[in-house]
């Protein structure tokens, strides 16, 4: 990961930060379908959960998990659990923090008698209204050196938006 920088970015209005952020993602996919290289390197959000199926790790974030539940190639009993746990620990959302939602997924874990459901917001010192964001410089510094003019403003809108929250 040479060339890369992780950040805590921080935000006021939750809705605006991923309407900002989709957008970021569109241009610089689209870029990076061009020319090769996309700075965004990963993004997660405070209250983003992992869940390890059959197929591999799932990300989602608390309040999505009725619509996942179909996505997940898990057991029966193992479904049933996750959405008791989830939807327990959804009915308190806006009142959640970091910590509380660590000791939820460490008491799913047990519940569960091994360890599918990964929270790493906590690990990395998140809170509410809080993102950690990985960005390629060097990525960055590519794009602006071989976009063509056609593609220039796909760029400079980009780099815009995310300098709000860099």
């Amino acid at each position: 990961m040479t060339g890369t920088i992780s950040k805590i970015v921080r935000f006021e209005d939750e809705e605006e930060f991923l309407d900002d952020m989709a957008e970021i993602m569109e241009c610089f996919t689209y870029l990076a379908s061009r020319y090769g290289h996309n700075p965004i390197e990963g993004i997660l959000l405070w209250d983003y959960i992992g869940i390890q199926d059959d197929e591999g790790i799932k990300i989602f974030r608390i309040g999505e998990f009725p619509y996942i539940e179909g996505t997940l190639k898990v057991d029966y009993e193992t479904l049933r659990t996750l959405e008791r746990y989830f939807d327990e620990i959804e009915s308190h959302r806006d009142d959640l923090s970091v910590e509380e939602i660590s000791y939820f997924i460490e008491m799913l874990n047990e519940a569960l008698g091994r360890e599918i459901v990964f929270y790493e917001a906590y690990d990395l010192g998140l809170n509410r209204n809080e993102a950690y964001l990985i960005l390629n410089i060097k990525a960055l510094h590519y794009l602006d050196r071989v976009v063509d003019v056609e593609d220039r403003g796909v760029l400079d809108e980009a780099v815009r938006l995310l300098m709000k929250y860099v």
